[in-house]
């Protein structure tokens, strides 16, 4: 899973309200890429409201998991291991003496996180896997809810963090979700501040909210089971919400789409999500992968690495993974530019972008048998573990990894598709993987060649310029898929000789 790769694999333990969890990356770099990941529910803060101090069982399962987490450090090769310990731990009595019985067994000392860090560090981690991230993250555990405001980039303010997580409400009212509404809008309308984002968007951070996007995409039959950057209409989010919070225990259980360790929390996370919907009067709510665990291994970063393309980097890193020769990405991006040129095409930066990373993902499926390439890149692109791009992003790369194998053909649908993409987004999917269908057939998936050759676009023709050295590699199949791609810009395609 390192292949390619110089830094050691990062890891990180966060000991949070209701669970434990370590995950570990392949590295410390702009992209993570998940290598490893175990949870274990533990339930530490589920009795600190009615007794202050962290649950009993709790802590033992807890500590179990830990040590098994520091055992299995050397095992995997973890080089930089992070602990952190957030709001449970942070607001109980009998806190200190739990981090130092897990102190003794890490053998160094936890992060012990600031209601102000968590919140910081959880917008960061939104920002780090969404960059044009412009709303309010929410990130909900099993004893806190952090908001913070986001936008361009940056976070706009410390944020808050409100004792409203669902552990905590179930200690606090018990099983009186009447109760809970209560306490949860008395503790949203005590931030003045947040009422500067009425109709922002909602970046849904947290294990409960993910079950209610599967719940809605399942209602849907949507086709890309990918959560990260799942964007569900506001009025969708908090009618599935109200229809949670009114069945039971054994009626969600038969639920297929939810988590049975999630039951009991589901209705309690799913009433704050209605409150703060109503509250912000959100426009739509995102759910967000990235969060604490992503915020913590970006701030490892330094800032040349941290201003790094998300997606152009995860492409890259899956480019040097599958591809013949990764660096043939960077040859066709600037093959395919002229196709796109403003008296052409045009292209906005976010295109740009999408092609870039389209040409770097050109070759991932080669290694398929033949029949199959097609609807593998396509599979492959639309599921890969990379962030920095929205859903009709994603398809779109698909879409060109697609056509790059099968020309015109149309992809058998995973599901329905239809109405992701506009018809113009359809359309320049189908021109680059021509065009990359063009130049692979061209150079025969070598690097070195296509930088000597290029595309010139007139009014009537699509022009493929080579010099004379290359006159015999010029055969019937060039000609053919020249041809397809000149009419799918409504042009003839000719070839010219140069020197």
């Amino acid at each position: 899973m390192n292949s390619g790769r110089k830094t050691s694999r990062f890891g990180i333990v966060d000991v949070g309200s209701n669970s434990v969890r370590l995950v570990v990356y392949g590295g410390a770099v702009r992209n993570p890429v998940l290598v490893f990941n175990e949870k274990v529910l533990c339930g530490l803060g589920r009795t600190l409201a009615s007794t202050g101090k962290l649950d009993p069982k709790g802590i033992e399962r807890a500590l179990s998991a830990i040590q098994r987490f520091i055992a299995l450090r050397e095992q995997i090769g973890i080089g930089k291991l992070v602990v952190a310990a957030t709001a449970a731990v942070r607001d109980a009595e009998d806190g200190p003496e739990f981090l130092a019985r897990a102190e003794k067994i890490c053998g160094f000392k936890i992060d012990l996180l600031s209601g102000e860090d968590e919140a910081r560090i959880s917008a960061q981690g939104v920002l780090s896997g969404t960059p044009d991230a412009d709303g309010i993250v929410g990130d909900l555990g099993g004893g806190s809810l952090e908001l913070v405001p986001v936008s361009g980039g940056t976070i706009l303010g410390k944020g808050s963090t409100l004792p409203i997580g669902p552990l905590r409400l179930m200690d606090t009212v018990g099983s009186s979700l009447a109760s809970a509404d209560a306490t949860i809008s008395a503790a949203l309308e005590s931030l003045e501040w947040l009422k500067e984002y009425k109709g922002r968007r909602l970046y849904a951070v947290g294990g409960v909210w993910r079950n209610l996007a599967r719940i809605h995409m399942a209602q849907r039959k949507y086709p890309i089971h990918v959560l990260h950057q799942y964007v569900i209409p506001a009025k969708d989010a908090s009618e599935i919400a109200r229809v949670i919070e009114k069945l039971g225990p054994k009626t969600l259980a038969q639920i297929p789409d939810i988590s049975e360790r999630r039951i009991d929390t589901l209705p309690f996370g799913a009433l704050v999500l209605d409150k703060l919907i109503d509250m912000m009067q959100a426009k739509e709510v995102v759910i967000s992968s990235y969060g604490l665990r992503e915020g913590i291994l970006f701030d490892q970063l330094d800032k040349k690495e941290q201003a790094k393309d998300p997606l152009i980097e995860g492409s890259h890193d899956l480019a040097k993974r599958l591809a013949r020769f990764p660096e043939h990405g960077e040859e066709l991006t600037g093959w395919t530019k002229p196709l796109f040129a403003e008296d052409v095409l045009g292209e906005t930066a976010e295109q740009q972008r999408l092609r870039h990373a389209a040409c770097i993902l050109a070759d991932i499926g080669w290694y398929v048998h033949p029949d199959y390439r097609a609807h593998h890149a396509l599979t492959q692109i639309l599921l890969a573990p990379f962030s920095g791009v929205d859903h009709p992003g994603r398809l779109f790369l698909a879409r060109v990894g697609y056509h790059r194998h099968e020309g015109r053909g149309e992809p058998e649908m995973i599901g329905n598709l239809t109405g992701i993409l506009t018809a113009e987004e359809n359309n320049r999917a189908l021109i680059l993987g021509l065009a990359l269908r063009l130049a692979f057939t061209l150079c025969a998936a070598t690097t070195g060649m296509l930088p000597r050759t290029k595309l010139e676009i007139s009014e009537q023709n699509v022009t493929l310029l080579v010099p004379r050295r290359y006159e015999p590699l010029l055969g019937e199949v060039v000609s053919k898929r020249l041809s397809a791609l000149a009419r799918a810009l409504n042009r003839k395609g000719e070839t010219r000789v140069g020197k």
